[in-house]
């Protein structure tokens, strides 16, 4: 489950009795609150697919915006046509790969290698050797630059696929 789903389904029951305080309370947007329903009444799939949706569009507004000089209403389909291309090709899984290493930081880079593999010291080192490779792949964005971020402190020259 998506990080973003979990921290929004846990505040979902609260965020019903805020919508409907909200359309009660006077002075209020029929149109915000109605918003604020449908939303509620999405899916968690949906959920999803909206948030990455609404980034890319957010991101794609102020930047054609202020170079185009607006959008017109033909050119919105081609960017939400743009914006799912660019959902469906938004990278979830990274690879990280040791490009070069100094040679004094050797021994520093097996062992954290050793440390986030299940290889042995022989494994390891040959690996580690055999740079430019890729040391683990798959990994969610936050674990793959924070194993960048240990390799890169013992001393070895690391990059994120």
């Amino acid at each position: 489950m998506p990080l973003f789903f979990s921290k929004f389904a846990q505040l979902v029951p609260r965020l019903r009795r805020l919508s409907t305080a909200a359309a009660n309370a006077a002075g209020e947007d029929p149109k915000l609150s109605r918003i604020a329903d449908e939303l509620l009444a999405l899916s968690p799939a949906e959920l999803d697919d909206y948030a990455a949706l609404l980034r890319l569009k957010l991101r794609l507004s102020l930047t054609s915006s202020a170079a185009a000089g607006g959008a017109s209403p033909a050119g919105a389909g081609d960017a939400a046509a743009g914006a799912e291309e660019a959902a469906a090709a938004v990278k979830t899984a990274f690879d990280v790969k040791i490009e070069k290493y100094e040679a004094a930081a050797k021994i520093k880079i097996i062992k954290e290698v050793r440390a986030v593999t299940d290889l042995g010291l022989k494994e390891a080192k040959e690996l580690v050797e055999k740079a430019p490779v890729v040391v683990r792949t798959g990994l969610p964005k936050e674990e793959a630059e924070a194993l960048a971020a240990k390799l890169k402190a013992a001393g070895a020259a690391v990059a994120l696929e």
